[in-house]
């Protein structure tokens, strides 16, 4: 699947990513994600590596991840936003500033859903006067 973004030289890509591209730990981070989700296929598991060093590399863009998770690996887009979110915490998120400066832009972490403003209807009911309340003197 192209993408937008170019890949990048490596004397481009800042040596943090380089360092966390080879890490065995982010292996086993990815790993112990995927099998705390549910997926436990090598094959799954390893294409999830690999679009997360796609990120790293700067060849997919970290809002890009999830969409490339669900169409890549397979996975319900439930799925792909929840492995997604948990590896930008614990891989993405505290190399932040090498991506933000490799993708020339700030990355910040998915948020929850905005809380939508208390409907109108709820304001208008509350407004009338309780007949049940003692009066206060």
């Amino acid at each position: 699947m192209p993408e937008e973004t170019p890949e990048k030289s490596t004397n481009e890509i800042p040596k943090q990513l380089l360092d966390l591209i080879e890490s065995e730990d982010t292996a086993l981070e990815i790993a112990r994600i995927c099998f705390e989700n549910g997926v436990k296929e090598d094959e799954k598991i390893r294409e999830i590596g690999y679009q997360t060093g796609r990120v790293l590399l700067g060849d997919l863009p970290p809002e890009k991840f999830q969409k490339g998770l669900e169409e890549n690996v397979k996975i319900s887009a439930f799925l792909a936003g929840k492995i997604a979110r948990e590896i930008n915490d614990s891989i993405f998120y505290p190399v932040r500033e090498s991506l933000a400066s490799l993708y020339k832009e700030e990355i910040v972490p998915p948020g929850k859903p905005p809380i939508r403003p208390p409907s109108e209807k709820r304001e208008e009911k509350s407004k009338k006067e309780d007949i049940y309340r003692e009066p206060v003197e």
